[in-house]
């Protein structure tokens, strides 16, 4: 409980700076980022205005997340599952926002997983199935690319949540993949039921990508 609590508060805390990673980030292809240091309420410092997610959303995201690792994910791993779900908040966000998961964030992501994993777990037969479960998921999500309205955003995603996925085993790996895709089928019918997409509606699948791997994660190892 104890664990759980102050995953919580730095989880809070990390969403503050994160909330201005979101907005930063959140802009369409193309444009320049943005320069702004944005409130929990969802105001710029320098200008006032309303900008980003609804007021407290990412905090209190990020700060379910903490709680969520901190109490039930093993000691060992959470300097690679705190670094993943330090990107993992922003990324949700940004993808939800505008349709996109920004290089910027997804290629530093993949780098920190990659120097994470060995600390994570030091058996080198770990780390293979982490990087064969990396290519795998990567593998997935780029014919997916080739062959869907998938975009690349999501394939450069895959190969960080892959080798998370990889270093809890591979039944952990297969539930990830099977919840993403449950989660993103939930949320597209959840959509078209209040009416807010219609079927064509382009959505994001980063968030259901996030989602799913915590949640394999955190079910498979208890």
């Amino acid at each position: 409980m104890l664990g759980a609590v102050l995953g919580a508060v730095l989880g809070l805390l990390v969403g503050v700076p994160l909330r201005s990673a979101v907005v930063r980030y959140a802009v369409p292809g193309g444009e320049p980022w943005r320069a702004c240091a944005v409130t929990p309420l969802g105001r710029c410092v320098r200008c006032g205005e309303r900008a980003g997610p609804p007021p407290l959303a990412v905090e209190l995201t990020a700060g379910a997340v903490g709680a969520a690792l901190a109490g039930y994910a093993p000691g060992r791993w959470l300097p690679l599952l705190a670094w993943v779900a330090l990107f993992g908040v922003a990324l949700g966000f940004v993808d939800a926002a505008v349709k996109r998961l920004p290089d910027a964030l997804t290629l530093p992501l993949l780098a920190g997983t990659a120097l994470l994993v060995p600390l994570a777990d030091h058996r080198p037969e770990v780390w293979l199935r982490c990087a064969l479960a990396a290519g795998a998921l990567g593998g997935v999500f780029l014919l997916l690319a080739l062959f869907s309205p998938m975009g690349l955003g999501d394939v450069k995603l895959a190969p960080s949540l892959g080798a998370v996925l990889g270093l809890a085993g591979w039944r952990t790996f297969y539930a990830g993949l099977l919840y993403m895709w449950l989660i993103a089928a939930l949320w597209a019918v959840a959509l078209l039921v209040l009416r807010r997409a219609g079927r064509r509606t382009e959505l994001a699948f980063g968030p259901a990508m996030l989602l799913g791997t915590l949640a394999a994660v955190l079910v498979t190892v208890r």
